[in-house]
């Protein structure tokens, strides 16, 4: 008869082979969406950072090192952002490049500081996690390679998306430092994104862009889904670009420039209302610019019908699966009619 101890030795070995046998499975089998949501693409104007781990050491703290370099996550309710509300932009500890707006930080209760919103999708990189024996959606700075912490679908509407970060992961820069902060981001829809994400690439001072979905009310939806026309959403293109080499009123008349937005709910033979035109303003000043553009275009005698382009507040914007990323570059041509 097993003794006491052997009993616990067998059923502490089971678990153990249980857990692992289900991480492989998970491994094996799970193929997630989150997956293809996005490793940086190719063609990227943004400098990617690429420094040795002794070169990160001697330029971070401890704590910063171990959380975004060797993917640690530190204690709950210990970090300095945590419960922290001063208004500003929060930047990633390595290399600087802005991460969230205080205006979308909120309280989930959780130990650390959760974010509904990113700066930018291009920022951003995603990355199953099985670590765990489950799946979750790791988060990485673009620039830098850098671990920031998770990304969760359990958040606020209107995006759903809650951010879960390491406060070691981030640096503040206070709104009166921030307002000298020479990248920006701007938000369009103007039919399939594939080429309209090439065409605004292509622009001077455009620093990074990005394909994906926004202006309606479906939780991280897929391609098939947005192509139903049920989501609300349209197939849009954010835009990160530098203030000192081009104005949002520039950009806007360039947007204006790649396609026909007298066409309603449609671009050429693409039709439906997730191929519309449409400018998600970020804040007032960039409404007022988009409706002043959109007034002089339509009174200048330039479209001979009426210009339906939608001017909306910005609500979130989920990125297109990997695939639809750079898609005209990798093809190495035209892909969808704009004209």
């Amino acid at each position: 008869m097993l003794k006491t101890y052997q009993k616990t030795i067998i059923l502490g070995l089971s678990l153990l082979l249980a857990w692992a046998g289900w991480r492989g499975l998970n491994a094996l089998f799970y193929q997630g969406s989150e997956a293809a949501l996005n490793q940086a693409g190719d063609g990227n104007k943004m400098k990617r950072i690429n420094k040795s781990p002794e070169e990160w050491r001697q330029e971070l703290s401890p704590e910063q090192f171990r959380v975004l370099f060797q993917k640690g996550t530190e204690r709950a309710f210990s970090g300095q952002f945590n419960d922290f509300w001063e208004e500003g932009i929060y930047l990633c500890a390595a290399c600087r490049t802005p991460l969230f707006r205080s205006q979308d930080k909120y309280d989930r209760r959780t130990g650390w500081p959760s974010f509904r919103e990113s700066f930018s999708e291009a920022n951003l990189e995603y990355h199953d996690d099985l670590s765990l024996g489950t799946h979750r959606i790791e988060v990485r700075c673009a620039v830098c390679g850098g671990h920031l912490g998770h990304l969760f679908y359990d958040g606020p509407a209107p995006s759903g998306k809650h951010f879960c970060i390491n406060s070691a992961a981030m640096r503040f820069l206070p709104s009166a430092e921030a307002e000298g902060l020479t990248t920006a981001v701007a938000t369009f829809a103007a039919g399939c994104f594939w080429r309209v994400e090439y065409k605004l690439s292509q622009i001077e001072g455009v620093l990074e862009t990005v394909a994906g979905y926004s202006g309606g009310q479906t939780t991280a939806p897929t391609y098939r889904q947005v192509l139903s026309g049920k989501t609300g959403h349209a197939e849009a293109v954010q835009v990160v670009y530098d203030r000192n080499l081009i104005s949002y009123d520039h950009l806007v008349r360039k947007f204006f420039e790649l396609h026909d937005p007298t066409q309603d709910n449609r671009q050429g033979p693409d039709v439906g209302p997730n191929y519309r035109s449409a400018i998600f303003y970020h804040h007032q000043e960039q409404k007022e610019i988009a409706e002043k553009v959109k007034a002089e275009l339509q009174a200048s005698g330039r479209y001979k019908k009426k210009i339906v382009t939608d001017i909306s507040p910005f609500r979130s914007f989920y990125r297109a699966e990997e695939y639809h990323q750079k898609y005209y570059q990798k093809k190495m041509g035209p892909a969808c009619p704009i004209e």
